[in-house]
């Protein structure tokens, strides 16, 4: 159990060390000269920037150039039992140090530097993981986020994106600085952030272990190119989907599978392949704040027909059904609205606010039949107001079994709804088949969850 790779407290401590310090030391040397693959002296005060921006814990800078003003200029003035090293200098001159910083107690490694070979990879693992510090790196260039208490230690700046429910895991650097600039621009929701680097030690297992307990993470997503222990790598998702769902995107990668089998082994454990960037973080968006579909039959509600009958095609597309809604619902709503058309799709037609939303979704909602609901909001040349929405939000607290994605076709009305409903826990789409898409990846967990219980 003292062995981080065998698991127990240790490894526990040191994968939490990672993503929830209350200390960080920050170690770079201002002094060094630039070099293809290695960190440079720019980067790291770039990470002592973002740290001191936004981390709520209390962060100390060693230079080991001594040249950097305010920060700590020898390792013996380091406070002892840091839970957290960000180790940026070039591999010679981390390792003249490293082994003094875990004689100080520390729990846990990120090193975004690479430049590591051979003998020097060897050399890091004997200092740090055999004696029980967890390393996430080297060459995890992307470092670690976590939006809740501002631990960000990526060299980047500006990318922090909002706090979320969704952890992302990250095999590749560059693309995930694209993925992270990308959530922060369309505004989705993360917990936490992880790039693994060369994965001398911390790797896809020990995060999804983690996460799967985090109580801040209601989804997993991951961006992959290749896995060297399959066997481990899939029962690492089939314990964590019992918890949380798991969504996946892969490229090409430098691995001997082929992508037909790669597919057939995730799925069997459960997890939800995404076929790009966007219905990535679509389909992990709307995993993380709603429950999952037990069945395929799904209400649209609409203010408009066009969108509508878009949304229908998507649904079929997907492999949903459109729901047959009950009579005493169809009464319920003819009743209190009777120019309403009560198939599915309901149109409520372009005089639908506030009153007209709300009553309708509960209904619906409280529906046998139904086990999941689209609804389409238009802005423009209709009376629905952008702060009207927020009903939406309310009957979703109401009913919390079945899952609600809004729809609000567009640009600016996308924004606009978003915006209200961005803190509501209802993913919000700006295309009805961003939606169905999202639909199906919650049904498709409902699957996997109902073939746990059998």
């Amino acid at each position: 159990p003292n062995h981080p790779k065998g698991g127990g407290i240790m490894a526990e401590e040191g994968i939490k060390a990672i993503f929830e310090p209350k200390s960080v030391l920050l170690v770079g040397a201002t002094g060094i000269k630039e070099r293809p693959g290695v960190m440079s002296p720019a980067l790291f005060t770039a990470i002592i920037s973002n740290m001191s921006s936004s981390y709520k814990g209390k962060t100390h800078v060693l230079d080991l150039s001594s040249r950097l003003s305010g920060a700590i200029k020898s390792l013996k003035d380091v406070p002892k039992k840091q839970d957290l090293v960000v180790l940026t200098p070039p591999p010679e001159l981390a390792l003249k140090h490293i082994r003094k910083l875990v004689d100080r107690g520390v729990k846990a490694i990120v090193i975004p530097a690479g430049g590591y070979k051979g003998e020097q990879l060897e050399q890091l693992v004997r200092a740090t993981v055999r004696r029980g510090v967890r390393v996430l790196g080297p060459n995890a260039a992307m470092g670690v986020l976590n939006t809740a208490n501002g631990l960000c230690t990526t060299f980047e700046r500006g990318l922090m994106p909002r706090r979320g429910k969704v952890a992302f895991i990250s095999q590749d650097g560059d693309l995930s600085a694209a993925m992270l600039d990308w959530a922060c621009f369309h505004g989705v929701g993360l917990s936490k952030f992880a790039s693994l680097g060369d994965k001398v030690d911390v790797d896809e297992v020990s995060l999804l272990n983690y996460f799967a307990q985090d109580d801040d993470t209601g989804a997993i997503c991951i961006y992959m190119e290749w896995i060297e222990e399959g066997r481990k790598f899939t029962e690492a998702i089939r314990e964590a989907v019992k918890r949380k769902p798991v969504c996946i995107l892969r490229g090409i990668g430098k691995g001997p599978e082929r992508a037909e089998i790669f597919d057939a082994a995730i799925k069997q454990a459960g997890a939800i392949r995404a076929r790009d960037i966007e219905e990535l973080f679509d389909i992990t968006t709307a995993l993380a704040l709603q429950p999952p579909m037990r069945g395929d039959r799904v209400a649209i509600m609409c203010n408009a027909e066009g969108p509508a009958m878009l949304a229908a095609g998507a649904i079929e597309r997907e492999g949903l059904k459109l729901a047959m809604l009950s009579d005493d619902v169809k009464k319920a709503i003819k009743a209190r609205y009777p120019g309403i058309d009560v198939t599915n799709p309901i149109n409520m037609t372009t005089v639908a606010g506030e009153e007209h939303y709300e009553f309708i979704l509960e209904k619906v909602l409280a529906d046998p039949n139904v086990d999941g609901v689209m609804v389409i909001n238009m802005l423009k040349s209709y009376l629905l107001k952008p702060e009207d929405v927020e009903v939406v939000a309310k009957a979703a607290k109401k009913s919390k079994e079945k899952p609600i994605v809004d729809v609000a076709v567009g640009g600016e009305d996308h924004v606009l709804v978003r915006e209200v409903l961005k803190d509501k826990e209802i993913p919000t789409y700006d295309l009805p088949e961003k939606a169905a898409r999202a639909l199906k990846a919650l049904h498709r967990y409902g699957q996997v969850l109902g073939r746990e219980k059998e």
